[in-house]
């Protein structure tokens, strides 16, 4: 009979726990109302012609409050909402306008992309758009494309603009430059990346290919 012990089996490597805080989304739209309403409190101050010093004495407010609703930076009771729109002569509504029409979004059905040409992209590049939302509360547009490549398609590295990018292999293979880095995109690869560095397909691997680019960058500000 042996004496050897049995051998227990290898360790399976825990999962790597994702921390996610579920309230974290509606805290961020909480902040996305407080700076909606702030915005539309300075608009109204401003159309009758007061300074935040005079509104604060018509309102009984103080004024360091009055500046931090202006800017976002706290969430005012209904019941100081109510004074600021009476002394403003305008409805308790009023100050949640901003919030209301701001709330985006784009749908678009399967085919009904719009296919465009991007300024400094080359010939064979087909890009469809697949939504776009400009000007919005968040402070920066994104803009999503399916971008498919063919036989006829040109290479370029030398793609450069503001914001971020990032790419998600959906068919095909293509090699990608960013910078001096080289990477192989095969269907279900994502890349991430800094936009302002040189890049692009480089090499085109397996034909067609197609891929999700989705362009983050910040809105102009008027």
């Amino acid at each position: 009979m042996s004496n050897r012990k049995p051998t227990s089996p290898a360790a399976v490597p825990a999962r790597p726990t994702v921390m996610q805080d579920p309230h974290r989304l509606a805290e961020r739209g909480e902040k996305v109302l407080e700076v909606a309403i702030g915005r539309e409190l300075r608009a109204f101050r401003r159309q009758k012609g007061l300074t935040g010093a005079q509104l604060a004495e018509l309102t009984g407010l103080s004024v360091g409050m009055l500046s931090k609703i202006e800017n976002g930076q706290i969430s005012p009771s209904l019941t100081t909402l109510m004074t600021l729109a009476n002394t403003l002569s305008v409805p308790l509504t009023a100050f949640f306008r901003g919030f209301e029409e701001n709330r985006y979004a784009v749908h678009v059905k399967s085919g009904e992309g719009i296919e465009i040409e991007r300024a400094g992209t080359r010939s064979g590049h087909q890009y469809t758009l697949l939504g776009h939302i400009g000007a919005n509360t968040s402070g920066v547009v994104v803009e999503p494309y399916l971008l498919t490549l063919t036989e006829s398609s040109d290479i370029f590295p030398t793609f450069q603009h503001d914001g971020m990018e990032f790419i998600y292999m959906l068919e095909g293979c293509v090699g990608y430059r960013h910078g001096d880095r080289f990477f192989r995109l095969d269907p279900g690869d994502s890349l991430f990346f800094d936009a302002d560095a040189p890049h692009g397909p480089e090499e085109l691997i397996t034909l067609p290919a197609r891929y999700l680019s989705i362009i983050c960058y910040p809105q102009a500000r008027g």
